[in-house]
């Protein structure tokens, strides 16, 4: 079959590779649909605990090829998603309930042959039924249960006045997860007007536009609301962003890190502001075990995906795909289709 390889940071080609095989307890899913997202671009970096050689694609939907023995929740033909993420159970962190830090942590695409592929293996307890919904649907999944465990860390307090900084895929979803969960405003700040329209359309109280400067936003920002926000949320992933929030969070507000920045970014932070204000510092990392809940969400129709897909990219095309999502700015989600 054909797949992404990475021999090492930077240096990838499609080639041919074995096709895999399901071993007891295992399931291989023919690779229909593969979103692409941020983490990737900190992958084709070396990043984000990537292990070499890697497939990368954590973001996958595809159809049912072959289940090993003992698997009798899905069987072939059936369309699943794949829940990358998987903890061993066994370790202290894991017996502490903490299974988002496993000393194991096994990640398609990250650390282990992931969804840019067109066949991948997976433990069948992380490979979820999804017959009933459609492939541009499902593919936001694994996106949407990262939202998931954001709301789990951020504890949201009903008619809390919430800032999202950011409006790509994963701020619109978790904007949506805020509208529903008890926020009392949520307000997007972006440069993007057709993101922005979409935040509206996905039921953002409030949206203003500002500019990719971050001092700039910032300054628009606390114009708007001189007050404060009870909670202001990077999406952005921007170090420059982050060091701003302090600034336009309320007394006894809460900062939260949700966009991934870069491992050496560093930023200043006045420890008295933290002190006098009682400001609370959060940050959120990936998942691990909210994909019933995220397929839940989707079910529900709660959450809504419609124009979240903007490029589509054969497997071939990789390249070009990682291209649009750092640099054209008409893109919103990209995917991948393997089998093309």
């Amino acid at each position: 079959m054909r797949a992404v390889v990475y021999d090492e940071p930077r240096r990838f080609e499609v080639r041919e590779v074995p096709t895999p095989g399901a071993g007891a307890g295992e399931v291989v899913v023919d690779v229909q649909l593969a979103g692409v997202c941020g983490t990737d671009l900190h992958l084709h970096g070396g990043g984000f605990f990537a292990s070499f050689p890697l497939t990368p694609g954590h973001e996958s939907v595809g159809t049912v090829r072959e289940v090993g023995e003992g698997v009798g929740h899905v069987s072939v033909g059936q369309r699943v998603v794949v829940d990358n993420a998987s903890a061993c159970g066994r370790c202290a962190p894991c017996s502490r309930g903490e299974a988002l830090f496993c000393e194991h942590f096994h990640s398609l695409g990250v650390n282990a042959p992931g969804g840019f592929a067109e066949a991948l293996v997976s433990p069948a307890h992380k490979v979820y039924a999804a017959d009933d919904l459609p492939l541009d649907v499902a593919v936001v999944a694994e996106p949407l249960a990262c939202a998931v465990h954001g709301m789990d860390v951020l504890g949201l307090r009903p008619g809390a006045d919430v800032l999202v900084v950011g409006s790509g895929t994963t701020g619109l979803l978790l904007t949506q997860l805020l509208v529903h969960g008890g926020a009392g405003r949520v307000t997007v700040a972006a440069p993007t007007e057709f993101k922005l329209e979409l935040a509206r359309a996905y039921g953002a109280d409030r949206v203003v536009r500002v500019t990719r400067d971050a001092a700039e936003t910032a300054s628009t920002l606390v114009a708007l609301q001189p007050q404060g926000f009870d909670v202001a949320i990077d999406v952005t992933g921007a170090a420059s962003v982050v060091e701003t929030l302090p600034s336009l969070t309320s007394t006894n507000g809460t900062v939260f890190v949700y966009g991934m920045c870069d491992e050496d970014d560093r930023i200043a932070l006045r420890p008295y502001d933290v002190f006098r204000r009682q400001l609370t510092v959060k940050g959120s990392f990936a998942q691990v075990n909210c994909m019933d809940r995220s397929l839940a969400m989707l079910r529900s129709g709660r959450v809504i995906t419609e124009g979240l897909i903007t490029h589509r990219f054969a497997l071939a095309d990789y390249g070009a795909a990682l291209e649009a999502l750092a640099h054209d700015p008409t893109s919103l989600k990209v995917v991948v289709e393997p089998q093309h």
